[in-house]
């Protein structure tokens, strides 16, 4: 059993290509995990275990491995670096404790790396960095440095400094230590020495030593003083301060090295070791109600609390379903009977396992601070909270993105429908930014998701894996509507047909809504025109016809509705009355309420080498694209722009045309902006037809 102050659970995260699966592969092979090395290039790395993965040199589902260093229990999951998966990077860190940001030494800090920056803050881990690939052309540590301070807003605390550049890169300098570490050219990690600082970089290293002493005593105002008097603390003493500010998040400290060359990463071990938090240094999960609204209290690590655990992923592989789970309290044995307090169902604990990429490792018991998976649980997803049945508690939530691109697809064969519904059933409970929807009318299946690289590979996934051929068809856009004119109107709904009738009279305000608020219901009835045991039934009415607007039946956004008078009727009122005529309301009053379609624009980050920046800001202006920046960097220039997604379909293909094969680019959904008319009215035009040919 290990002590939980030995336990880093920490997760390696960074841009496409800086080298994160490569750094995981160093850290298992250095920490005796694995004896031979893969390399992402060959499609041999470790945590790259799936066909796709290996083909396209990319990560796209997180991995989990353990491993240890310093008689220290390390938790590793490698995260994908494309955009289109960074569902997998919020998901690990929310039951991570600590990071490695790793940044590429001649890329910097590019877009990913801020979406990534930007979850790890949100989700308050505490992170060193690793400046990767200082031996290729156009490396600059101390450029990277800065970049982190500028683009991140983040304050690095520098802790080595580099022996060399670029081809000449050898071995760096430990600052604290004031030691110099050189390798050799065998590529071993083990191989290399302890040297003198070269004279060239003594007033370097001093400087920045001194800085980084300031910079970490910050922590403890008495060693502060005593080193502005001349005392020198001891290593320890700058280690705990480190420690404590890194944890807080005052600073990350910063190292740098080649993971593919096997320079640098034992320091980065030991910083893991040494300065990011064991589970008991962190704030502890909040509890919530059954709505999600925290409670105030929080989940205590520790192993004698009752259980608590949260599934964060789930998995389905050649042995069947794996459910990952991060244990926050208490402790888990085989054969345990546990509450999923989101179902208030309990079930039984099968088999539990360590998990080291594809492979497992049978284990019986499980404790607070371990990261396992749990096989074969029946109805168990994403984010749901497993804890002890007599102690039941929720743990706060996941919320993840919309998607904002869909494709349809259908079985070539008909023996295919069984086959790819039971697949996709288990590919939705695998990544939750993948969403499935059946056409009523057209019988097609409509994949949705976070972008085409996205989809390309669910498809893919679905094919191989699955052995279900299918036609796909062309990428559409998740278009919106909404309002621009506020409205006052009053609907009522009557029916007298023998019986009791119905009757149901609303007064009501419609207006657009703030950005990004949905669609949001408020009364200001007073005097009890319409009682309020009705409201919901009214809300619900709106509510539900939220889903097709006006104009071309795509789901209405950011609209507000206030009721402020009506009338009822004593016998033939009712709360079902009151929805039909919310119901009608809605229809009757969108189309004077100056419906637009609307459309979702992509944050745009395009790479580009100097000679064609032109061409490339040329095509995204054709495109209708909105240049909002450009950095020029050491081999290229940096254009950032917002670009709506139905310009951008195939771009990829167009990049690397106009650059000779040298632009690289990311997107994300930034927001919903009106379309010009032209575009709507084709938008229209074509739902219009879709709705006619069914």
């Amino acid at each position: 059993m290990t002590e939980l102050s030995h336990y880093r659970n920490i997760g390696i995260f960074a841009h496409v290509d800086a080298g994160k699966t490569t750094t995981t592969e160093r850290i298992l092979k250095l920490t005796g995990k694995i004896h031979k090395t893969g390399e992402v290039h060959d499609g041999a790395a470790t945590t790259d275990f799936m066909e796709q993965e290996q083909e396209r040199g990319i990560t796209i589902q997180s991995a989990a491995t353990t491993c240890y260093w310093r008689d220290h229990r390390f938790n590793i999951i490698d995260t994908p670096g494309h955009v289109d998966f960074t569902v997998e990077v919020y998901r690990s860190l929310k039951v991570l404790d600590g990071g490695v940001g790793v940044f590429c030494g001649s890329g910097g800090v590019e877009p990913q790396s801020e979406t990534n920056w930007r979850y790890a803050n949100e989700s308050e881990v505490a992170r060193v960095i690793f400046v990767n690939k200082l031996d290729r052309m156009g490396a600059d540590f101390l450029r990277v440095v800065k970049q982190v301070k500028d683009v991140l807003g983040a304050n690095p605390l520098v802790m080595c400094l580099p022996i060399g550049v670029e081809e000449n890169f050898v071995g760096l300098v430990d600052l604290l230590e004031r030691k110099a570490y050189v390798w050799d050219d065998s590529g071993l990690p083990e191989n290399f020495e302890i040297v003198d600082i070269p004279a060239d970089m003594v007033d370097e290293v001093e400087q920045y030593r001194e800085m980084m002493i300031e910079t970490a005593l910050e922590q403890d105002d008495d060693l502060l003083m005593a080193y502005m008097e001349g005392e020198e603390p001891s290593i320890e003493d700058v280690k705990k301060c480190v420690r404590k500010g890194t944890i807080a998040l005052d600073f990350f400290p910063t190292y740098c090295g080649s993971a593919f060359k096997n320079k640098g990463v034992q320091m980065v071990l030991d910083a893991v070791v040494d300065y990011l938090p064991c589970p008991t240094d962190v704030v502890p999960q909040p509890l919530t109600d059954e709505d999600g609204n925290e409670t105030g209290q929080r989940a205590i690590v520790s192993i004698t609390e009752p259980l608590k655990a949260l599934a964060f992923k789930i998995m389905d592989d050649r042995f069947g379903a794996l459910t990952f789970v991060r244990v926050y309290s208490g402790v888990l044995n085989k054969g345990d009977t546990i509450l999923n307090s989101f179902t208030g169902k309990t079930e039984r604990i099968g088999r539990m396992v360590e998990m080291h990429a594809d492979d497992r490792n049978e284990i019986d018991r499980a404790q607070a601070g371990d990261i396992i998976a749990i096989v074969g649980m029946k109805n168990v997803q994403t984010g749901h909270t497993l804890c002890d049945p007599k102690h039941p508690v929720t743990l706060e939530p996941m919320i993840f993105p919309e998607p904002v691109i869909s494709i349809a697809v259908k079985p070539k064969d008909k023996g295919g429908s069984e086959k790819m519904g039971i697949a996709i059933g288990k590919m939705i409970a695998e990544d939750p930014s993948f969403r499935v929807e059946t056409d009523e009318d057209s019988g097609e299946t409509i994949l949705k998701g976070m972008g085409e690289l996205h989809l390309d590979i669910k498809v893919d996934i679905l094919n191989r894996t699955y052995g279900v051929d299918l036609i796909v068809g062309q990428p559409q856009v998740a278009y919106r509507e909404t309002i621009t004119t506020p409205l006052e109107d009053s609907y009522t709904h009557k029916k007298q047909s023998g019986g009791s009738g119905q009757f149901g009279k609303i007064d009501y305000r419609i207006k657009p809504g703030e950005p990004g608020t949905g669609f949001v219901f408020s009364s200001k009835v007073v005097g009890g025109n319409v009682p309020k045991e009705f409201f919901p039934a009214i809300e619900k009415g709106f509510r539900g016809m939220m889903d097709q607007g006006p104009l071309a039946g795509y789901p209405v956004l950011d609209v507000e509705v206030e009721l402020y008078d009506g009338g009822f009727h004593a016998v033939d009122s009712s709360a079902v009355a009151f929805e039909i005529a919310a119901k009608g309301a809605f229809r009757q009053s969108m189309p004077k309420a100056g419906p637009q379609i609307i459309e979702p624009i992509m944050k745009v980050d395009v790479y580009t080498p100097e000679d064609h920046v032109g061409d490339v800001i040329g095509d995204l202006n054709r495109r209708r694209g909105m240049i909002k920046d450009q950095e020029p960097g050491v081999t290229g220039v940096r254009i950032k722009a917002d670009v709506p997604l139905s310009e951008m379909f195939g771009y990829i293909g167009h990049l690397r045309t106009m650059t000779s094969g040298r632009g690289q680019f990311s997107m994300e959904f930034a927001h919903y902006l009106p379309c010009p008319q032209n575009i709507a009215t084709d938008v229209i035009a074509a739902a219009k037809e879709l709705r006619d040919a069914k």
